[in-house]
């Protein structure tokens, strides 16, 4: 065993075992992903550089980095050599875009399969599998409002009290069509095995209102922690480089508390 050991570390430092080695960890443990645009703004920002967690909801088909070709046949017909957990209401998923395969987006989950959803003067009613006592339990946990529609329950905007990145622009009345995506769509009933998918920023982001949901073959991994940050100006912003996703989410409610309680002692 000690003798396998040692010739594992020796071939692990020849070329060919550093870059076997690299692409298996790039296949099935992490691979590094840049965020472009403001979509999740303010829980992930432009030049957050971030590692994904590969095996979060099973092993995807590897892809030749960069080049996005696939080095195995898809055998099972859902993008994965081995299932795993789905995604659920609330997760942050990196998955290949629907239009074109390629492209690796970055949204939250805010619906899966058999779940009722629209969105109405850009608020969000979700349904949670359809059925009136599991959206009551599922709006109590998020801290969310209970609404009644057409005699169906739907939890209101039910990730803004639990995800405090989750944000509207007041702005966005005066510049789009109010038949826009943003201010009304649906409702849909989300199909199996499928997941709605919307950004954080929500009157900027080019999501499931726009190209319709993401099926599972399509699902990456979810974003593990952030390994380097820049903002417009190439300064580095270390109060993020390390964190995770959570530990983000910790410090915009910290920073939100912050500013309340600033804002209620000036009055």
């Amino acid at each position: 065993m000690k003798k396998k050991l040692i010739n594992f570390y020796h071939w692990s430092n020849t070329w060919t075992g550093t870059i076997v080695l690299v692409l298996i960890f790039m296949f099935f443990i992490a691979q590094a992903f840049l965020i472009p645009s403001g979509s999740m703004k303010n829980t992930l920002l432009i030049h957050d550089a971030l590692f994904a967690k590969k095996f979060a909801y099973g092993v995807p088909i590897p892809h030749i980095p960069w080049l996005e070709i696939p080095i195995l046949p898809d055998f099972r017909g859902d993008g994965h050599l081995i299932d795993g957990p789905k995604p659920k209401r609330g997760d942050i998923v990196i998955f290949r875009y629907p239009k074109s395969i390629k492209m690796h987006f970055v949204k939250r989950c805010v619906a899966r399969g058999g779940d009722k959803l629209f969105v109405k003067n850009k608020l969000l009613y979700l349904r949670i599998a359809n059925n009136d006592e599991k959206t009551v339990a599922f709006a109590k946990k998020m801290k969310a409002k209970i609404v009644e529609v057409n005699g169906e329950k739907f939890a209101l905007n039910p990730y803004m009290t639990m995800h405090p990145g989750v944000h509207h622009d007041p702005k966005v009345n005066e510049i789009m069509e109010f038949d826009a995506p943003v201010f009304n769509y649906g409702p849909i009933i989300v199909p199996k095995n499928q997941f709605f998918m919307m950004g954080d920023n929500r009157d900027h982001s080019d999501d499931s209102r726009f190209w319709g949901t993401v099926k599972y073959k399509y699902i990456v991994g979810k974003p593990w922690f952030i390994y380097m940050s820049w903002d417009k100006n190439y300064k580095i912003r270390w109060n993020r480089v390390g964190k995770t996703m959570d530990e983000l989410e910790e410090d915009l409610r910290n920073k939100t508390l912050t500013v309340a309680k600033i804002d209620k002692d000036e009055k």
